[in-house]
């Protein structure tokens, strides 16, 4: 019960810190002219959001780092909670922090010196992978956690991987880091479907007794709900890669520190249809040579141009998104938690 309070608490001043910063920091983005520049692969009506502010996301950023802060200081640094839960939590909260800096650094590029791309893939790769690699063997060697080569699938226990785990672990990182900012394609989406996420795995962590990965969840998701205040249709600013890739960076760290990693596949449901809908388009069309499986790609680029507006995309997809985290916390319930 106390936790619960604590949990609305944390969720609450990340919400009016991420709500308030964004009365400060829009007009801000506004005068350095921080815009969105649209490029021509999206949809044509896309075009009048031409210098929409972008790196928006540091507002929910600023207001999940500290509202968690605020939260560690005034009950996590007792007795009542171990020291590796403890550095769990801080560790991967600077790994999405480090994902966010590799996007403000691709935004900065874009808006700053005008190259629309950003930073090219290859050197977006080698840092995330980085990113990824180092939150791991922080993991071990700094947060304590020997045990981390072994992970928890749902029925079936603890299944141990060895060195390979560290393989596993760093592709699905980086793959849902980049799958989550994929998503970010139109008004509101990458927000509500991150807070629809980040219910379902506070749900979870209050059912594994996890009080970090309640609190940073609760965090997430007072954010993401924060942001939405300026961001949902029409939205007047947009998270940026800044935002995208450090959303991305917390929900796998507060799965990992779940050691439920293998719930990624529910909770980040809709982020992995995005990632599939490109890559099978990709494809698609290198093999037959020009034609195109969906009308656009990422798929929710193809609804739109089914007609759908964007106020129901993200409907729709926040909507499959809580039915996907409701099995992932009935499966930790019946699969993990009654199963110990």
């Amino acid at each position: 019960m106390i936790n619960g309070i604590w949990a609305l608490i944390v969720a609450v001043l990340a919400f009016t810190i991420s709500a308030v910063l964004g009365k400060l920091l829009i007009p801000f983005l506004h005068k350095l002219k921080f815009g969105q520049t649209i490029l021509d692969i999206g949809p044509d009506w896309h075009k009048k959001k031409q210098g929409t502010p972008t790196m928006g996301g540091i507002m929910f950023i600023i207001g999940i780092i500290v509202s968690v802060a605020v939260c560690f200081t005034i009950r996590l640094f007792t007795s009542e909670v171990p020291d590796i839960e403890r550095n769990n939590t801080f560790i991967g909260l600077i790994m999405a922090l480090c994902y966010g800096l590799i996007g403000f650094i691709d935004d900065y590029i874009k808006v700053v010196k005008k190259r629309n791309l950003g930073l090219t893939a290859i050197q977006k790769l080698v840092l995330q992978f980085a990113v990824a690699i180092g939150y791991l063997l922080a993991l071990r060697y700094i947060g304590g956690d020997t045990g981390l080569t072994a992970t928890v699938i749902p029925f079936i226990g603890t299944v141990e991987l060895g060195w390979f785990y560290y393989v596993v672990a760093s592709v699905v990182i980086v793959g849902i880091v980049n799958a989550t900012n994929l998503t970010d394609g139109i008004d509101g989406l990458d927000g509500s479907i991150t807070f629809f996420a980040a219910i379902a795995m506070m749900l979870m962590a209050s059912l594994l007794h996890n009080v970090g990965g309640v609190f940073t969840s609760a965090a997430l998701a007072g954010g993401c709900l924060g942001f939405l205040v300026w961001n949902f249709h029409p939205a007047k600013v947009f998270m940026g890669d800044t935002g995208s890739l450090f959303l991305g960076g917390i929900v796998c760290a507060i799965l990992c520190t779940l050691d439920l990693p293998i719930l990624l596949i529910l909770v980040g449901l809709m982020y992995i249809v995005e990632m599939f809908s490109v890559i099978l388009q990709v494809g698609f069309f290198k093999l037959t040579h020009g034609k195109r499986l969906f009308k656009m790609s990422p798929i929710h680029h193809h609804f739109e141009m089914s007609g759908w507006s964007e106020v129901k995309i993200v409907c729709v997809f926040s909507l499959v998104t809580a039915l996907a985290g409701i099995a992932a916390i009935l499966l930790t319930y019946f699969g993990v938690v009654r199963l110990a």
